[in-house]
């Protein structure tokens, strides 16, 4: 099951907001006859693993909420 309230270190309405993005991404994925490391592969997580739907949103949830990195000049 995917927590509702999210990682401590992130805004609650943004990771709502995320899981949605999430499980909308999963769910094309699915209907294309997709797996749930399809769906992790195509956010760029390929040293994570999942082996369920839940699992996969749960970590496309948290790639969204991510601060992006900063680039020197």
């Amino acid at each position: 099951m995917i927590p509702l309230t999210g990682p401590d270190h992130i805004n609650p309405a943004q990771w709502h907001q995320s899981l949605g993005y999430a499980r909308q991404a999963c769910a094309r994925i699915f209907r294309d006859g997709g797996t749930p490391r399809d769906a992790i592969l195509a956010f760029g997580l390929a040293s994570h693993t999942a082996k369920d739907w839940s699992k996969a949103v749960e970590l496309i949830a948290e790639v969204l909420c991510a601060q992006p990195v900063r680039k020197a000049a």
